[in-house]
C-alpha cells in the first residue's frame, strides 16, 4: 500500500487508517530508487518479544540490516514510549529496553509521557545508558537548564548529500504523574517547535522531520503552523496513521513494532519527495541473533519470578485498547472491582489508559506475568473522601472525549451511570446511582482511585483538594490488589453489566 507524496501536490487532508488486513503479506522492504535517506519508524514499543505473533526488537534489527545491505540508507527512529509499561519494565524499570535497542541499532529517540514513569533519576540513568541520540525539544532538566540527560533539543545529518534537521516534542505533561516529572520543566510544544523550526531552517537543511510523541490533533496543528516540517515521525496513538496535512507528511505506526513504516526521502527539482509503506513485522523476518541473545536473557530472568499462577479466568479478558477506552469493558469491571474490595470504598473508578496488554487474554490460568502485563505500571491504591457533585464532574470529565477512544474514560465499581454522548462535553452524566440509590451531590462518598489519578494525571485535576483517607505513601499496589482480589475468588468471570450505559 504504499504511495508517493510531492510536497507540491499536497492539498486536502488524507487519512489512511492501515489495518492490518489491508497490508496482511505485505513486506515492502523494496527502498524507493534513487532514496537518500530511508527512515524505518517504530512508536510505543514496551515489549522485547512478538505480540501475538507481530512485532520483536530482533525482527527489527534483521529489517534494518536487510535495507541497508541492499544499497539503502536505514535510520530507525522510535517516537517515544519505551520505558514503560510492561511486565519487564515493571521488574527492570525499562533497562530491557535500551539493552535491546541498544544492540538493535536504534538511531535516535524522542522521550514519550511514560519515559516519566520511573522518575527523573531513573530517566537519566537509563538515557545514560543508551548508545543512540535523543531528540527533546520541550523539557528542559531544572538541574541544568539543558535537554535532561545529554539529549539535544535538535540535530543536523547529512545522508548521501541530503541535509536533515531532526528535532523532538513530547506532550507536556499531562500524561505523567507530577511526582514523576520532579526536577523537569515541560514546555508548552508548539512553541517549542517554533524555535527549533527555526534554528534547523537557519542551518540550511533540505528536510525537517519532526519526532514526536503528541496527539493526532497536536500533530495536526504542528503541520499546519510549520509547513517547513517535511515528515512527522508520531507517536502516542497505538494504532497506524498516514496523513498528509498542509505540506507534511504524518506517520504513526501503530505500537509494538508489529509494522514499521518505511518513509523514504529524496531531494529532487528542489522539493523533498517522500514515500512510505507499512512492513509487517512477522515470523518471515528472521531474527537478528545478537538482539534475540539480549532479548532471551531478559525473559529468563522473568519467567523464574512471574511465571507462578494465582488463579484462572471463565471467560476471555478483552485489553484491546480502543475497547477498554470507549466504553463498559468486563476486564475493567474486574479491576474496578478488584479496588473496591481491597479498599473497602463505596466507589472505585479507574482511568481505563492504565489497563494494558492491548490484546485478548484467554481464558484460564492467570499468572503474575499477565496480571503485571494488564497494571504494570506500579500505580497504587488510594482512597479519598468526596461529595456527590465530584464523582459526577469526574465522570463528565472521563466521558469528555467521546465517541473518540481516550485513556481518560473511566471504569468503575459500586455505580451505575447513563451517558448522553450527544450532549455537550462536561454535561454528559444523567442518572448516576450509587448501590443502587441515587448519588446525592452534596452526600460524601468514599472513593477509590489509583495514586495517578490523584495528583491529576489524565487531567482529573478536580481530586485535588479532596480528603485523602489512604494516600499513596500507605497504599496497596493496584496489581497486588488485583492478584489478591483473583486468588481469593480462584476463578474470576467478569462480565459488561450495564454499569456505564452511553447513548450515541
Amino acid at each position: 500500500m504504499p504511495h508517493t507524496v510531492r510536497r507540491r501536490a499536497l492539498g486536502a487532508l488524507a487519512l489512511v487508517m492501515l489495518a492490518a488486513a489491508a497490508v496482511a503479506g505485505q513486506t515492502e522492504t523494496t527502498v524507493q530508487k534513487g532514496a537518500q535517506l530511508t527512515i524505518l519508524q517504530i512508536n510505543d514499543v514496551y515489549e522485547l518479544t512478538a505480540v501475538d505473533g507481530l512485532g520483536g526488537l530482533a525482527r527489527v534489527a534483521t529489517l534494518k540490516q536487510t535495507v541497508a545491505r541492499a544499497g539503502a540508507t536505514p535510520l530507525v527512529l522510535i517516537a517515544g514510549d519505551f520505558l514503560s509499561s510492561s511486565v519487564a519494565s515493571t521488574v527492570f524499570k525499562g533497562k530491557q529496553m535500551i539493552d535491546g535497542f541498544n544492540v538493535m541499532g536504534l538511531d535516535i529517540a524522542t522521550l514519550g509521557n511514560h519515559e516519566f514513569d520511573f522518575g527523573r533519576d531513573v530517566l537519566l540513568q537509563r538515557m545514560a545508558e543508551s548508545k543512540f541520540q535523543y531528540v527533546i525539544a520541550n523539557v528542559v532538566d531544572e538541574a541544568t537548564g539543558r535537554p535532561p540527560g545529554g539529549a539535544a533539543a535538535h540535530v543536523v545529518r547529512t545522508f548521501n548529500g541530503l541535509k536533515v534537521g531532526f528535532f523532538g516534542l513530547c506532550l507536556s505533561g499531562a500524561g505523567s504523574a507530577a511526582d514523576k516529572r520532579q526536577g523537569l520543566r515541560f514546555l508548552e510544544p508548539i512553541p517549542a517547535a517554533g524555535d527549533a523550526v527555526r534554528a534547523l531552517v537557519s542551518e540550511n537543511v533540505d528536510a525537517i522531520v519532526a519526532i514526536t510523541h503528541l496527539t493526532y490533533e497536536e500533530d495536526r496543528e504542528l503541520a499546519e503552523r510549520f509547513p517547513e516540517i517535511s515528515v512527522i515521525v508520531g507517536g502516542h496513538e497505538h494504532f497506524p496513521i498516514t496523513s498528509v496535512v498542509n505540506r507534511t507528511l504524518i506517520s504513526k505506526a501503530g505500537s509494538d513494532a508489529k509494522y514499521v513504516a518505511r518513509i523514504d526521502l529524496r531531494r529532487t527539482s528542489g522539493w523533498i519527495e517522500r514515500h512510505i509503506a507499512a512492513i509487517r513485522i512477522d515470523s518471515t523476518i528472521a531474527d537478528d541473533p545478537a538482539t534475540a541473545a539480549v532479548v532471551a536473557r531478559y525473559e529468563s530472568q522473568l519467567s523464574a519470578e512471574l511465571d507462578g499462577v494465582v488463579g484462572a479466568t471463565a471467560v476471555p479478558l478483552d485489553a484491546e485498547s480502543r475497547k477498554v477506552r470507549s466504553g463498559e469493558a468486563a476486564l475493567g469491571n474486574l479491576l474496578a472491582d478488584a479496588m473496591r474490595a481491597e479498599s473497602g470504598a463505596q466507589i472505585a473508578i479507574l482511568n481505563s489508559g492504565s489497563i494494558r496488554g492491548d490484546r485478548v487474554f484467554a481464558a484460564g490460568p492467570l499468572s503474575r506475568k499477565m496480571l503485571l502485563s494488564i497494571q504494570p505500571f506500579g500505580n497504587v491504591l488510594c482512597t479519598i473522601e468526596v461529595p456527590g457533585r465530584v464523582v459526577v464532574d469526574a465522570l463528565n470529565h472521563g466521558f469528555a472525549k467521546l465517541p473518540a477512544s481516550d485513556g481518560q474514560f473511566p471504569q468503575v465499581s459500586g455505580l451505575t451511570v447513563d451517558v448522553d454522548a450527544a450532549a455537550p462535553p462536561g454535561s454528559r452524566v444523567r442518572d448516576v446511582r450509587v448501590g443502587g440509590q441515587p448519588l446525592d451531590p452534596a452526600r460524601i462518598y468514599t472513593l477509590a482511585i489509583p495514586d495517578f489519578l490523584l495528583d491529576g494525571g489524565d487531567g482529573y485535576a478536580l481530586f485535588a483538594g479532596q480528603r485523602v483517607v489512604v494516600g499513596p505513601e500507605s497504599g496497596t499496589l493496584i496489581v497486588n490488589a488485583l492478584e489478591k482480589y483473583v486468588a481469593g475468588h480462584g476463578s474470576v468471570s467478569p462480565a459488561v453489566e450495564g454499569r456505564i450505559r452511553v447513548a450515541p
